[in-house]
């Protein structure tokens, strides 16, 4: 028995009377924390560059999948073999360039025809543009970019990076504007448009705008834990320090990088 097997039998074992009661009582629904949960931890874990902790990381993601597959199977629904099944199909159908007679020019045109078809597959045939089917649930940033690129795809885009560089000076200026009537409606309303034309100009550099925001989070929080530190030693606390006494503490966290 491969371990794959092994493991869909360990999942049935545990849902079956007798077995774990905790695992029994999941839904679909109840193990959605858990199935996002994992998926952060194996992006952690890349991020990190830790391909030991990923190897765990996806085997925990892997029971996510294991375990909606054994609920899906005790409704008659679909099982393992199921899921297996509908993405190699999906697979071989979105490239006939390798399992067909089509030719492509580059990896462009391979999306360009990803989207083609999966408008022309039946379980998109209720779907009218070329921007749905993208997950609400998706982080605000993530989302941005999945939007910008499908746009791309069907031609909405800029010819380079000045483009949307440009286009984020204009919606920063519009920002400004906006603070300045001290309108907090249009503020908001401003502020996303800085953040969306930011996403845009991130996926033109090659960039990533979800990881370069979990980056600088990672940087600050860091800097900050050395502050404390910093401060720890030379006697003083934070919160009695200025915003001068604080400028220096973070300079000094800033040296020791």
């Amino acid at each position: 028995m491969n371990e794959v097997d092994r493991l869909v039998d360990i999942m049935a074992r545990l849902r079956a009377p007798g077995g774990c009661p905790w695992d029994a009582q999941q839904t679909h629904r109840a193990l959605r924390p858990y199935l996002l949960e994992e998926t952060y931890e194996v992006i952690e874990a890349l991020d990190r560059g830790d391909f030991d902790a990923l190897r765990g990381e996806l085997g925990d993601l892997l029971l996510q999948i294991v375990f909606h597959a054994q609920i899906g199977s005790e409704a008659g629904a679909f099982d393992l073999q199921a899921i297996a099944r509908s993405i190699n199909e999906k697979l071989i159908h979105r490239h006939p360039h390798v399992f067909g007679d089509v030719e492509v020019d580059g990896p462009s045109q391979v999306l360009v025809n990803w989207e083609k078809l999966k408008l022309e597959e039946s379980e998109n045939a209720d779907r009218t543009s070329a921007l749905d089917g993208i997950p609400a649930e998706l982080p605000a940033l993530a989302r941005a970019t999945k939007i910008q690129k499908k746009a791309a795809r069907v031609g909405f885009d800029w010819d380079d990076a000045s483009g949307p560089r440009a286009k984020l000076d204009e919606e920063l200026a519009e920002l400004d504007e906006a603070i300045a009537a001290g309108d907090e409606r249009a503020i908001e309303h401003e502020l996303g448009d800085v953040l969306f034309s930011i996403c845009n100009l991130a996926r033109f550099l090659s960039a990533d705008s979800e990881s370069a925001l979990r980056s600088a989070i990672g940087r600050f929080s860091e800097r900050f834990a050395r502050m404390e530190t910093l401060a720890g030693e030379q006697g003083v606390s934070m919160a009695d320090l200025d915003i001068d006494g604080l400028e220096r503490l973070w300079q000094q966290a800033k040296a020791v990088e």
